[in-house]
């Protein structure tokens, strides 16, 4: 017995329809005479910000201050706009060529040659399981994208009194959802010694929601069965535990890109952002195939990753416009100078950097710390020597993406070596 299986050939596939895949599609699109296609595994284009209700999106990439839902859908039109295609509840399941996917859809299976893929897979929260958090395994326990799902989409319920684990962006999100819902955010712990997010969120937030903020604290046990009843609190510097009675729990946070696809094509991850190593043009070191978004830097907002899908637009078309003349030498392969992350960063994107090449998405370096510094000096080490050392006027933080300014790296020699990265108080 044989399946059949439909072949189609855009010159550009985009697997992935959130804001950076949507820009990229948008950008590219009216370039190439709408021979774009865009692959998404849901039901409906938008990515997060579709089940996200609540307003601070657009802001960057748009010039607007709207909801989630309706950023969504104006990224949704402008793609379409421009005529590229977009397929919903297309899976892709893995390659067949360089730059050949295959992909499962209700309507049978799909075989894609593509001139260039763009992967636009975006990032994930950790749930319960990875997290290592023992106790028992009750209902009421969600990461933020279920809770946005089962509140805005599905219109489900969830309890009375909630218990968040973070203090980062995506943290008050969740706090916004929870209120919606008619739940009381009792308590938010983070690990770290300050709260994850800008003071213009967190200071307002706790006022707004009521709640608490518990700082150098973790879940060290889920307690209830079959429903939450409680959560056990413990202080990571002195040890000592108390319990704070809650029927929702909700994960948000520690993010982890979506990253099969890379994996699964042998292309080079990165050990600190766990997603693809790319260059500041967004190539990966399969040749034709670029990597954007929360796929690359898990996590920063939305309007950030649909301004890095309008930028690998312009590498995509010069990889388009080269491959057509002559496909070797198309895509660099040498000459490059690898950006490391020291501490306190945990990782530094992008990570690659070659003469000639064009500079990152908004001329900033973007990095994640694990350590609060006000005022810090970022210091760039080659060959054992400082060849830079900049002071910046706003802090590192955990919690949220440091972008460093490129023209930081106007001293680094092409040839020196790698580049180390580390921020000093």
């Amino acid at each position: 017995m044989t399946t059949d299986i439909t072949t189609l050939t855009p010159a550009v596939v985009i697997v992935g329809a959130g804001p950076s895949g949507l820009s990229a599609a948008r950008e590219l699109a009216p370039r190439l005479g709408g021979d774009v296609l865009v692959l998404d595994r849901e039901s409906t284009a938008g990515g997060i910000p579709r089940h996200s209700d609540h307003p601070g999106y657009g802001i960057r990439d748009m010039g607007r201050f709207m909801s989630g839902p309706a950023y969504a859908r104006r990224l949704v039109r402008q793609a379409e706009a421009a005529g590229a295609t977009i397929r919903t509840n297309a899976t892709v399941t893995g390659w067949a060529g360089e730059r050949t996917i295959e992909a499962t859809t209700p309507q049978g299976r799909l075989r894609v040659e593509a001139g260039a893929v763009v992967l636009a897979t975006g990032a994930r929260e950790r749930p319960r399981p990875a997290r290592l958090i023992p106790g028992d395994r009750p209902r009421g326990v969600y990461t933020t994208g279920h809770l946005q799902n089962l509140v805005h989409l599905r219109h489900g319920r969830v309890g009375e009194r909630a218990v968040i684990v973070g203090a980062e962006l995506v943290s008050w999100s969740a706090a916004l959802t929870l209120r919606e819902a008619g739940c009381r955010t009792v308590l938010m712990t983070t690990e770290y010694p300050r709260p994850d997010s800008y003071a213009l969120f967190s200071v307002p937030g706790r006022m707004l929601f009521g709640a608490k903020v518990a700082t150098r604290t973790r879940v060290s046990r889920i307690i209830g069965r079959p429903e939450l009843r409680a959560v056990e609190i413990e202080n990571v510097d002195t040890g000592e535990r108390r319990i704070v009675e809650c029927d929702t729990l909700v994960l948000t946070g520690d993010w982890i890109p979506d990253h099969e696809l890379v994996r699964a094509a042998g292309i080079a991850l990165d050990p600190g952002t766990k997603g693809p190593l790319v260059d500041s043009a967004l190539r990966t070191d399969r040749p034709g195939v670029f990597a954007v978004g929360n796929l690359l830097h898990p996590v920063d907002t939305a309007d950030i990753a649909a301004i890095d899908g309008a930028h690998v637009a312009r590498s995509v078309m010069a990889w388009l416009n080269n491959a057509a003349r002559s496909e070797e030498g198309a895509w660099p392969t040498s000459g490059q100078v690898r950006l490391v992350a020291d501490a306190p960063f945990r990782w530094v994107s992008p990570e690659i950097l070659r003469p000639g090449d064009p500079v990152p998405a908004r001329r900033r370096l973007l990095l994640w710390s694990d350590r609060y510094i006000p005022f810090p000096h970022v210091v760039l080490r080659q060959a054992g020597k400082v060849v830079a050392r900049r002071r910046v006027w706003w802090p590192v933080a955990p919690g949220r993406v440091f972008r460093v300014p490129t023209d930081v790296l106007s001293s680094v020699d092409p040839k020196g070596g790698p580049v180390h990265i580390t921020a000093e108080g």
